[in-house]
């Protein structure tokens, strides 16, 4: 670290912020969001970028928005697209799918808790068998856990979003 930085101060004339800076293994450093894998040192996004994501998600799909789902959805486009654009550069893509599938889930669960007690005839209504409509709408897991149940990815699959206008962080 003492030669990086003499390097930099003398020969650069650039001021070494030493709180920020650190030389260890690339896939230990996190740079501008992103960091690298260990094996084949592909860029990838940095956990911490993943987790404020999530957070931002969290905001915009929380269920007591009152919001209808086109609302949301657009306002949820504004922010992916200007993500999905930063980080367009990575090269694992796993964690992008990861994401893909978590959104969905959390918009079924937000359409799941405006249906409220009309869930059975919304599911009824979307072809999903009588049994498996009463046993989801009668569960007693809450909206989180029945937004991965096959009635719900049934209802209300990934075309029904992609419909909405929800585009893919991964093609």
């Amino acid at each position: 670290m003492e030669s990086v930085a003499r390097f930099l101060t003398r020969r650069l004339k650039l001021k070494v912020n030493r709180d920020k800076s650190g030389v260890d293994r690339p896939w230990k450093r996190t740079f501008l969001g992103f960091t690298f894998t260990s094996g084949l040192h592909k860029r990838r996004i940095s956990k911490g970028a993943i987790e404020g994501f999530k957070k931002v998600v969290r905001r915009l799909t929380n269920r007591t928005r009152g919001k209808k789902i086109r609302q949301v959805i657009e306002e949820l486009m504004d922010y992916l697209v200007g993500w999905k654009g930063y980080y367009r550069f990575t090269e694992a893509l796993s964690p992008l799918r990861d994401l893909d599938k978590w959104i969905r889930r959390r918009l079924r669960c937000y359409v799941w808790k405006q249906w409220g007690r009309r869930g059975y005839r919304e599911l009824r209504e979307r072809r999903v068998s009588l049994d498996l409509a009463w046993n989801t709408a009668k569960s007693a897991h809450g909206p989180w856990r029945l937004s991965q149940s096959p009635a719900l990815s049934f209802a209300l699959p990934e075309k029904f979003f992609s419909d909405l206008g929800l585009q893919r962080l991964v093609a």
